[in-house]
């Protein structure tokens, strides 16, 4: 039997392939939960645009507790309520404009994770956040893929990728993690966990949690113009205006120059 080897990217899933997932009584409940944790953060963004890029779910129900003027869908999949279809790889926003941007399992349907985290990171303004939701690999979809026991309704063609392999990327794009949430609907039935909550028994388990939501902001440094520095004068000690050794020889120049000249010898 040969070695199991991971696909070499996500495959884009179809508008029949997602329907059957949501129709699943595993999908509504994670899609269920992913809602609940995304009113848990999306409330704390302040600005105008909150995007979500891929389509998972119907309409803007991910998006529903965001409290921005403007929330909006870039779908890939059709009939599913999105405000636009696009690719992942090249989004039609301008750069720093959204507030907020929303990857709701995209990463495992996308041919090229790499360049969909640069275009989300290119369109988010200096003070954006980016929450990335993901199926853990060693979750129970993870090792139903490593087995050859995919869920018969969950979409083909899925690559999955560790919080850790993902939390290296953010960093390299200048991206400070702020959560790592985990949780699920299969094994181990943990309540909803954040890393670095005070230790219990659920703690050991939480690593094989089905899937994750990773919270990130962008790290920018404003930039401070600094002029040039001007030396202190210096008080006279007694009277008048203190000058520099160099002013009073200019001066002694200046004034020999605005003498009248001597007169000349008599005969």
């Amino acid at each position: 039997m040969s070695a199991w080897r991971p696909p070499q990217g996500g495959r884009p899933f179809s508008r029949q392939a997602l329907e059957s997932w949501l129709a699943s009584a595993r999908g509504r409940e994670l899609l269920s939960l992913e809602c609940g944790e995304l009113g848990r953060v999306l409330p704390e963004i302040f600005g105008r645009h909150v995007v979500q890029i891929g389509s998972w779910g119907r309409g803007d129900e991910l998006l529903t507790c965001a409290e921005t003027l403007h929330r909006a869908v870039l779908g890939t999949v059709g009939d599913f309520g999105a405000s636009a279809l696009t690719e992942t790889e090249r989004l039609p926003i301008a750069s720093k404009t959204v507030d907020a941007v929303v990857l709701p399992h995209t990463l495992e349907f996308t041919v090229s994770p790499h360049n969909l985290l640069r275009e989300a990171n290119r369109i988010l303004t200096d003070r954006g956040r980016l929450f990335v939701m993901g199926f853990n690999p060693w979750g129970a979809m993870g090792l139903r893929q490593r087995l050859g026991l995919s869920h018969r309704a969950f979409p083909n063609g899925a690559r999955f990728y560790s919080v850790g392999r993902l939390c290296d990327w953010l960093e390299l794009l200048d991206l400070e993690i702020t959560e790592v949430r985990r949780f699920g609907v299969g094994f181990p039935w943990n309540a909803p966990r954040s890393e670095g909550e005070p230790w219990s028994v659920a703690s050991l388990t939480a690593p094989f949690a089905e899937a994750f939501l990773v919270s990130a902001k962008k790290r920018v440094l404003p930039m401070n113009f600094v002029g040039r520095v001007q030396r202190a004068q210096v008080r006279p000690l007694v009277g008048g205006v203190a000058t520099s050794p160099a002013a009073r020889r200019e001066e002694g120049l200046q004034s020999r120059s605005d003498a009248p000249p001597d007169p000349a010898p008599a005969a």
